[in-house]
């Protein structure tokens, strides 16, 4: 397999495992329409970061460390949904700014980076869906450094164009709305996240 195919396969694998709608893409869209592209679109690179390390754990078939986290994932996933719980009342309680922010916030983007980066990495389950989806595109595991940094490099992109393109689209409809109906944004989007917190530990207990 070449290494631009590679490319290419591992891009798709990046925007499969980012593209289905949940608490990541609910939280990355109420943060561009009320903050702005800039900010929801570093929140989505935290959740692609972690699905490229979740990728580069799969491709390279690091089995103790994919079964520290598969043994260990109720309570990480239990940290998960607490944290996703404080995620919910935050974004309910937030306020519209009083203009999208345009101009570079280094706090608020780093803010938004980690809480996704690590929120993504409460899910460990997402590696078995990696191994999953590799079986699917034909994608074999592999130590080889340039095989590895092609697929890695691919699950990272393919998931940073997903968010890019969904912080684009937010951020298009979020600058044509008022803060009346962004405050109705705020409380709607923190009441589904709370709700995927409580089914999240519900199912988990």
């Amino acid at each position: 397999m070449t290494s631009v195919l590679l490319f290419l396969k591992s891009l798709m694998i990046g925007v499969a495992i980012a593209a289905p709608v949940g608490p990541i893409g609910i939280l990355c869209i109420q943060r561009t329409l009320t903050y702005g592209k800039r900010i929801g679109f570093l929140s989505g690179l935290g959740a692609a970061t972690a699905d490229a390390l979740f990728g580069l754990i799969a491709v390279m078939g690091l089995t103790m460390v994919s079964g520290f986290l598969l043994d260990h994932q109720f309570w990480i996933q239990l940290w998960g949904g607490v944290f996703l719980l404080l995620l919910g009342w935050k974004t309910f309680t937030s306020q519209p700014a009083a203009k999208l922010l345009d101009e570079p916030d280094t706090n608020s983007s780093v803010k938004g980076f980690v809480s996704v980066f690590l929120l993504t990495l409460t899910n460990p389950m997402t590696i078995l869906a990696f191994i999953a989806i590799f079986g699917v595109f034909r994608v074999a595991g592999s130590e080889d450094f340039v095989t590895v940094l092609t697929v890695v490099s691919g699950v990272f992109s393919g998931s940073a164009l997903w968010w890019w393109g969904l912080a684009f689209v937010s951020g298009w409809i979020g600058s044509r709305i008022g803060s009346a109906s962004l405050r109705v944004i705020n409380r709607a989007a923190g009441i589904v996240l709370t709700i995927f917190s409580v089914l999240f530990l519900i199912d988990l207990l």
